[in-house]
């Protein structure tokens, strides 16, 4: 099949690649024009794990193109998928269309029989209404149909998740477009369910997922602190929760705050939406409050344990909102450093893949360092703020030799707690003491 992906983001970018693995022909569309050429030139514009072999296979056999061209990326192709941003509204929080109705008038010009406009990109209800409305206007003889196909990937595991769904949502009203997307998805037919439903159906899915998400994340921290003043384990309260099939082991993992793209920007959007069409969602506008405030404790306890020590210096393991990723976007520990910033805190940052987007976000603020064990040096504070697996396997002994004084923030558990407090660290944790 012929694909053209419009967007090479987080989404856009890893699906064009899966898409080409699976054996379509693709061209991967943006404006973009630097990212466009350091495309063709070979060199990824986002790090996701497993990325990197798949883009140089097929960017290699010519499966997978790059354009910046509508006219020459639009007319032969069979499905269009549409993966541009849909931003938060800076007031209103609302998503931001602009770049949807762009993308839906100029590919409009030049379709070329009949095609199929997949929308991907995360959207209020009734977006399909609008973009199939703006084609028709703007290209009135043209044969199309438009569906929601939400994308359910996980930022630092698309890649997995794109071969291992754990199902595929296709919001459309035609069975012309749903025999075309059967056929698409023809490798999935008995890896995964394929849930077809009407259009506003679909959109509504991925943020009510999201939301659901979101809250989840919220109530294990909520009861992480509860497990702080009670004596009892995070941990042990989430699997003795997880075990319950109705709830489920996942996202019960206790942490600074839900961060990135798209859990932020989706709970305000679906809070927005509630209020438009005069509901109470008063859960998420809960989930959202207190989830500013979780980061805005997480930096207190920080800036309480250097309150005696005079210019101190914290050491931050961590800048990209979860590990796997470099996307800094709404990124929780960013967020607890411009807090401590703002105390007037030195700080020492290291991230594995993050540092580009952390100085195109915090300039000269802070000093990055090229290592963890750098970051430590001489630093009052060690603050784990980013979940990345090489620094599970830093050791304890050389940390304490490293520091001024053994303090430790673990705000990701990635230490051995028991350990830690055994070779002296006064470390602290979250959901157990």
């Amino acid at each position: 099949m012929r694909v053209t992906v419009i967007g090479t983001g987080y989404v856009g970018l890893p699906t064009g690649v899966g898409l080409a693995e699976l054996g379509n022909d693709v061209i991967c569309l943006d404006v973009d024009e630097k990212k466009i050429n350091s495309l063709k030139e070979g060199k990824l514009t986002i790090f996701e794990e497993g990325l990197d072999s798949l883009f140089e296979k097929h960017s290699k056999s010519g499966k997978i193109k790059f354009s910046t061209s509508f006219s020459e990326s639009i007319p032969e192709a069979d499905l269009v998928i549409l993966a541009v941003g849909t931003p938060p509204h800076p007031i209103t929080k609302e998503a931001d269309m602009r770049y949807i109705k762009q993308a839906s008038e100029e590919l409009a010009k030049y379709l070329s029989g009949y095609t199929v406009v997949a929308i991907k990109s995360t959207v209020p209800v009734n977006t399909g209404d609008m973009v199939e409305n703006l084609i028709r206007k703007t290209n009135p003889s043209a044969e199309f149909d438009v569906i929601s196909l939400p994308e359910f990937l996980r930022e630092g595991f698309a890649v997995q998740d794109f071969f291992n769904p754990d199902r595929i949502v296709v919001g459309a009203n035609s069975e012309r477009a749903k025999a075309l997307i059967a056929d698409l998805y023809l490798p999935f037919k008995d890896r995964c369910p394929i849930l077809y439903v009407k259009r506003q159906s679909s959109e509504t899915i991925k943020y009510a997922s999201n939301a659901f998400l979101a809250m989840k994340i919220q109530y294990i921290n909520e009861m992480a602190d509860f497990c702080e003043t009670s004596g009892a384990d995070v941990y042990e309260v989430a699997r003795g929760m997880g075990m319950d099939s109705r709830i489920g082991a996942k996202f019960l993992v206790p942490g600074p705050g839900y961060g990135g793209f798209c859990f932020p920007k989706d709970t305000n959007a679906m809070a927005y939406m509630g209020k438009f069409n005069g509901v109470d969602l008063s859960l998420i506008e809960a989930t959202i409050k207190g989830n500013e405030k979780r980061k805005i404790n997480m930096a207190k306890r920080i800036l309480d344990m250097v309150e005696d020590v005079k210019n101190p210096t914290v050491a931050v393991l961590g800048s990209a909102f979860k590990g796997g990723t470099d996307d800094c976007r709404e990124s929780p520990a960013l967020q607890i450093i411009e807090i401590m910033l703002a105390h007037d805190v030195n700080i020492k940052l290291y991230d594995p893949e993050a540092m580009g987007n952390t100085k195109a976000i915090l300039g000269d603020m802070v000093t990055y360092c090229n290592s963890s064990y750098e970051a430590i040096g001489g630093a009052d504070v060690l603050a784990v703020l980013t979940d990345w697996e090489e620094f599970k396997s830093l050791e304890l002994e050389k940390i304490k030799q490293l520091m001024k004084r053994p303090q430790i923030a673990d705000y990701r558990n990635v230490f051995d707690f028991n350990k830690a407090k055994e070779l002296g660290f006064d470390i602290r944790s979250l959901g157990r003491i």
